[in-house]
């Protein structure tokens, strides 16, 4: 496991998702993403891109840290949805993942499809290999459970596979959980990341949340959307 992004600096639905400019190779990532508490239960799931620059992180795993900090990297959405009697774990194993990329300057169109069920391990293996007696995450976190498809569609040249343009949108969507879309753009251009856990704590301050008591810490959390991946 490696942490993808520091709280509060994921992207959501119709937010831009950023590439690096060095990166000449690179794909979206179609992934369910779990909320888990800080006691290691898992709560909820909803849907994310972990972006990919493939080029860089094909050359070290000491390159991770290079592709996975950087603005707009990371998108989760379009909602949280709890787990109830109608909603579990099992549905999450069960579920089918969708990628659509649309071009915006050639016109350009993939589609894709990933099958939970093809997953080498139980989603709930990995969230025990991510929190537990050896790391504790006490505002909790979100956990990508890792895809089976990844685009190789020829768009530029014949044999040169699938890589990103400026301006793709892409859409990940299920039946459970909706749809999440961003548009790709260079994580220098777009909107800098400033709203962190203090400001967080400054906007709950000034609507009196904090002195009521109304908001605990696993709310907070909660909010605070920091995400880990496999």
């Amino acid at each position: 496991m490696f942490l993808k992004s520091q709280p509060m600096s994921s992207v959501g639905f119709g937010d831009d998702v950023g590439l690096l400019a060095a990166s000449t190779w690179n794909n979206p990532e179609q992934e369910i993403v779990l909320a888990v508490n800080s006691k290691g239960t898992v709560t909820g799931a909803t849907l994310g891109n972990d972006v990919n620059l493939r080029d860089i992180e094909g050359c070290s795993a000491l390159l991770l840290g290079k592709c996975k900090g950087n603005n707009g990297s990371c998108a989760i959405g379009p909602f949280v949805r709890l787990f109830d009697g109608e909603f579990t774990l099992d549905s999450v194993r069960r579920a089918t993942v969708a990628l659509r990329v649309e071009g915006f300057d050639d016109g350009f169109l993939l589609e894709g499809v990933s099958h939970m069920s093809e997953i080498s391990r139980a989603p709930a293996d990995l969230v025990a290999q991510t929190c537990g007696r050896h790391h504790q995450y006490p505002d909790g976190f979100m956990l990508f459970l890792g895809t089976m498809f990844s685009p190789i569609k020829d768009r530029d040249a014949e044999g040169g596979g699938f890589t990103h343009h400026l301006g793709d949108i892409v859409t990940i969507s299920t039946s459970q959980l909706g749809a999440l879309s961003n548009t790709v753009q260079p994580c220098t251009e777009i909107t800098p990341w400033t709203f962190g856990v203090r400001s967080l704590y400054a906007n709950l301050a000034a609507r009196g949340l904090l002195a009521s008591g109304t908001i605990d810490r696993e709310v907070v959390g909660a909010c605070q959307m920091g995400a880990t991946t496999n």
